[in-house]
């Protein structure tokens, strides 16, 4: 990733995931956080706007509370296999896309997101209908995308190396066993010819001892 995207998602609202509560997330293996961080905090401003008037009236209390919890109970998770996404207040929703379903990535910014400097991120996998994944709201979506385009090569250029080596083992497995038999062909062809021989000089010993 570039250094001015690294700055971007540093500078821009992204939140540290020692700061977040994952213990909803489970990684396997050698998966590690690439990126974390919930809705952008100004994400949440147009309810403000739109409920303290009416909270005069008492309409627009449960506006701005429905967006707080929304905002505090949203996570996005990128990791070096993978992206997540958690929402829910009373219940959970996660949903989990592994990088090599990933079919195409997408930013978007509104106009009051391109100001304060956030967006969404929308993701499709290969054989799904539409958007199967948004980080919806988030700081700085350009380079999160960008992020998530490097992690998605860089397990494509493992994956293809990996591939590269198995077939290169599988051809050293094969020579090594054309090679086998040969060598046990050419053994085997000598013990013949050995055997042969030492027929032959016991034939003519055996006529020699007859005259």
């Amino acid at each position: 990733m570039s250094d001015t995207a690294l700055q971007d998602i540093s500078e821009d609202g992204s939140t540290d995931s020692s700061e977040l509560d994952l213990d909803w997330l489970t990684l396997e293996d050698g998966e590690s956080i690439q990126w974390s961080s919930t809705p952008h905090k100004y994400s949440v401003l147009p309810a403000f706007i739109i409920g303290i008037p009416l909270s005069l009236v008492l309409i627009g209390i449960p506006i701005v509370a429905a967006s707080y919890l929304q905002y505090t109970n949203t996570n996005y998770v990128v990791t070096n296999r993978g992206l997540y996404s958690k929402r829910g207040v009373l219940s959970r929703d996660v949903q989990q896309i592994g990088f090599d379903k990933v079919q195409n990535i997408s930013y978007s910014q509104s106009a009051l997101g391109s100001y304060f400097g956030y967006g969404s991120v929308d993701v499709s996998t290969a054989g799904g209908s539409g958007i199967e994944l948004q980080f919806r709201s988030i700081p700085a979506p350009a380079a999160v995308q960008e992020l998530i385009a490097r992690e998605i090569d860089s397990r494509q250029q493992t994956e293809s190396d990996s591939t590269k080596e198995d077939i290169l083992d599988s051809i050293l497995t094969e020579l090594r066993v054309i090679r086998r038999a040969v060598a046990d062909d050419q053994s085997g062809s000598q013990t013949d010819s050995t055997a042969s021989s030492t027929d032959e000089s016991t034939h003519t010993d055996t006529g020699n001892t007859d005259e």
